[in-house]
């Protein structure tokens, strides 16, 4: 009675043969769950996640480009080294040479990246000289970093006022050009979402305005689309999407991991 009582003590320490001590995402195993990769700083970055210490040699890197869009804002790429995006993976364990990024502008956060090219549009860059900055991030959301510093890349931004349309330019409102079929207007709260999550249908070709107002701020994403748009604490910001995919498409939002709505594309 006393071994089992032992063996049945000792199963429950080390959660062998029941409930796995760290949590984990199946398929993941418990050595990789432990997210021992590295070193783990008490230092943060500027917005206050730890870093992750780990090797100049073989650490990820990572350079930003941004070009002007043709129709509106810019086109934002990432080109990186001894890295690979992980978006299904997002909140798991820390694993060499995986994760995501955040985008900055002037130290403050516009969205999280989960590939290399990014739409930056005009109406979320106010006029003037910006400095944007990506930072690599481990799926638990530690920032990699070498030298007690994070893996980043920067690059300069100037927005003028120029006409709706132009490259470049920062835009107040929509363009004529920009004038959606349907509009869905959402507003999110205290965690809740208003009109309660349904489903928006519209005919392929057509053109859908989504226009969200949140509490906080976060990341619209259109799924299947890979549409994504920042939206500032407190201001009403508008995706434009042409929708040219038919399917059942999800729009939530990164932070807080709500649904907005749902596309359905005949």
């Amino acid at each position: 009675m006393l071994a089992l009582a032992l063996l049945l003590v000792g199963g429950a320490a080390t959660g062998c043969g029941g409930r796995a001590t760290t949590h984990h995402k199946p398929g993941t195993s418990h050595e990789q769950a432990s997210g021992s990769v590295g070193t783990l700083l008490t230092a943060t970055d500027a917005t206050g996640h730890r870093l992750r210490e780990v090797p100049a040699e073989g650490a990820p890197e990572v350079q930003l480009t941004v070009r002007p869009d043709s129709e509106d804002g810019w086109n934002l790429q990432l080109a990186v080294k001894n890295y690979r995006f992980t978006p299904d993976s997002t909140g798991g364990a820390a694993l060499p040479g995986a994760g995501h990024a955040h985008l900055e502008l002037d130290g403050r956060k516009l969205a999280r990246l989960y590939g290399p090219w990014f739409h930056l549009p005009a109406a979320q860059v106010p006029e003037g000289a910006h400095t944007l900055t990506v930072r690599l991030y481990a799926d638990d959301h530690t920032a990699w970093a070498v030298s007690g510093k994070p893996v980043e890349g920067t690059a300069q931004l100037t927005a003028t006022a120029t006409a709706p349309g132009e490259p470049g330019g920062h835009r107040h409102g929509e363009a004529p050009g920009e004038q959606a079929d349907r509009t869905v207007t959402i507003a999110v709260r205290d965690g809740k979402v208003t009109p309660a999550p349904a489903r928006t249908e519209l005919r392929r070709g057509e053109r859908v305005a989504l226009r969200v107002t949140s509490d906080r701020a976060d990341t619209l994403h259109v799924h299947g689309y890979d549409k994504e748009l920042a939206l500032p604490a407190g201001q009403e910001a508008t995706l434009i999407l042409t929708a040219d995919r038919t399917g059942l498409f999800e729009v939530e939002t990164h932070e807080s991991s709500l649904v907005l709505t749902q596309l359905l594309v005949r």
